[in-house]
């Protein structure tokens, strides 16, 4: 019996031009290059040039994807975006991508689950792709944090940047298993009781604001860990395969010490793990598609590798997703 398989056919990126280093940091908070690369492996990030939002960086990461995959505008019937900081309160800026990129078809809209966002965007499209409401997607993750940061707050102002990542996904017929190539299957979770562990105290019902990014960094790490590999082990233990199938482990990029932490109680080796923190930051939504398009662009991802993704973001929320590239 044939099932229907979303199969990721390119992958586009794009980051502002302009780099934070540790350096300039250390000019605007009480903070140092050594204190943050300690505490969290990031050496530097990139932030969004005035008037450049987050639909435009949504925009020039998707058109790359379209142009990786050989997809044109009018190949695309859903566009997905995950993002924490979107160009307004509505509409979604989806629809300005969709807009902007000459998309005229099928749906748009916006999914917000912090840094989460990817892996349930990505999991919402593949469904929508396996019973025949969408054909061809681009799941995209982009965010302009910098815009919530508190600039004064070196707890959090060292770790986010600004970024953009998107995939194109196709519907497939296929004959199933693991050794076929799409989305093999994807877990989500939330746990609302630590709500207030990472958020922004602004919005526009409580506060009639935007606000700014606030997070307990101890408790934040004492769950991501647990969390994130309990997930993956449901996931690995689903689809019948083990750590030492894995190809490449793509996680989401919020602090070198968690994603050390995971790789180790999972038992993933570390030169499997695809890492950009360094040179990116923490960007929530983006980072994981950021990653995909340096490690598949630089040849570490070839076609029929098995690929496991990860993230834990603010709510809590947490998931991943097991794909044969």
């Amino acid at each position: 019996m044939s099932v229907r398989r979303s199969i990721i056919e390119g992958v586009g990126s794009y980051l502002p031009a302009r780099i934070l280093s540790n350096d300039d940091l250390s000019r605007m908070v009480d903070t140092s290059d050594e204190w943050i690369v300690e505490r969290t492996g990031i050496r530097e990030r990139r932030i969004a040039a005035d008037g450049e939002t987050t639909g435009d960086l949504a925009t020039h990461a998707a058109s790359m994807a379209l142009d990786r995959a050989g997809k044109t505008a009018g190949d695309i019937d859903l566009i997905v975006l995950a993002t924490s900081t979107p160009d307004n309160t509505f509409p979604a800026t989806a629809a300005k991508v969709q807009a902007a990129l000459g998309i005229t078809r099928g749906s748009a809209f916006d999914i917000q689950a912090v840094c989460s966002g990817f892996i349930y965007g990505l999991t919402v499209a593949d469904s929508l792709i396996k019973t025949g409401q969408s054909n061809c997607a681009l799941v995209i993750g982009a965010e302009t944090f910098s815009r919530i940061l508190d600039w004064h707050d070196r707890s959090t102002c060292v770790l986010f940047g600004d970024g953009a990542g998107a995939v194109v996904i196709q519907g497939q017929e296929s004959s199933g298993g693991n050794g076929v190539r799409g989305v093999i299957a994807s877990r989500l979770r939330s746990d609302g009781r630590y709500y207030d562990k990472l958020h922004v105290d602004g919005g526009p019902s409580a506060t009639m604001t935007v606000g700014h990014l606030r997070m307990e960094g101890r408790e934040v790490f004492k769950h991501a860990v647990v969390n994130i590999a309990s997930v993956m082990s449901e996931l690995m233990e689903e689809a019948a395969v083990t750590s030492s199938d894995i190809d490449w482990f793509v996680p989401h990029q919020a602090n070198r010490r968690i994603l050390d932490g995971t790789a180790k109680r999972l038992g993933i080796k570390e030169d499997k793990v695809v890492i950009t923190l360094e040179r990116h930051g923490n960007t929530s939504a983006a980072s994981i598609p950021l990653a995909l398009a340096e490690a598949v662009g630089d040849g570490r991802i070839k076609r029929g590798d098995l690929v496991l993704m990860e993230a834990m973001g603010g709510g809590f929320t947490w998931g991943a997703v097991l794909v044969r590239w």
